[in-house]
């Protein structure tokens, strides 16, 4: 079946000498994983190796044979220019980053046009703003309603966070309850756009914690879940 869909670029690996295999999430059918042949020779194709930057936005038409098996694309073209992601040095880095989390964590091949949505509408964001050391952050969490994951929070004024549990509490109920400063600066994430979260003033030590925090949640609830490699860099970026 020959379709014509948007797609987000994943992932994207050298294959032998002149082919790519790329993961992208599209549209209409979720996640799909295409072999792209010859595309790092050919020089009259369609398909540009430019095209496959990670969480490049594209519109493919592409034939789905939904097998499992490696489909392939027989025609690419961006459909949202960037002006600063693949650019801005900062900005890359947080690309890395949420390449590897969106990989990690969505594996459906089914279609989900509002979890689609969201992840352009972020990535959009991030291309035309300046001010983003909280963005992943934010991205995390709202990523995690998405996921089936959000906190509850019906009792947020309490003061411990069960991580386990996804709520927030009056007492410590054991080894995944938190509370402190870095609960504290959770809970100024919740309801707020991406435009407000430049009001927010972390240190450094303390969006760190909240990372590994965020991080640590999303260990607990999605089975198979890994510590990006590209957190290291991440936090030295943002120094």
């Amino acid at each position: 079946m020959v379709i014509t869909t948007k797609a987000i670029v994943f992932s994207s690996l050298k294959y032998g000498e002149s082919d790519l295999i790329v993961k992208c999430f599209t549209e209409s059918s979720g996640l799909k994983s295409y072999l792209l042949r010859n595309v790092l020779k050919s020089k009259k194709g369609k398909l540009r190796p430019s095209y496959f930057q990670l969480l490049s936005l594209l519109e493919i038409e592409a034939s789905h044979k939904n097998k499992g098996t490696l489909e392939r694309i027989h025609d690419a073209k961006l459909f949202y220019p960037y002006q600063s992601l693949h650019t801005n040095v900062v900005k890359s880095s947080l690309v890395i980053f949420l390449a590897e989390i969106l990989s990690n964590t969505i594996n459906e091949e089914a279609e989900d046009k509002i979890l689609f949505h969201f992840i352009e509408n972020s990535l959009r964001w991030l291309d035309n703003s300046k001010d983003i050391p909280n963005f992943h952050i934010s991205f995390l969490l709202k990523l995690s309603l998405h996921l089936g994951f959000y906190p509850d929070t019906s009792t947020i004024a309490k003061p411990y966070f069960n991580l386990l549990e996804g709520n927030f509490q009056d007492v410590n109920t054991g080894k995944y309850s938190e509370t402190g400063a870095v609960i504290d600066n959770l809970k100024m994430f919740f309801g707020i756009d991406f435009d407000k979260i430049n009001g927010i003033k972390l240190t450094k030590n303390q969006r760190s914690n909240l990372l590994t925090l965020l991080l640590q949640y999303y260990q607990l609830h999605l089975h198979g879940f890994k510590k990006p490699k590209s957190l290291l860099v991440l936090n030295q970026i943002f120094e």
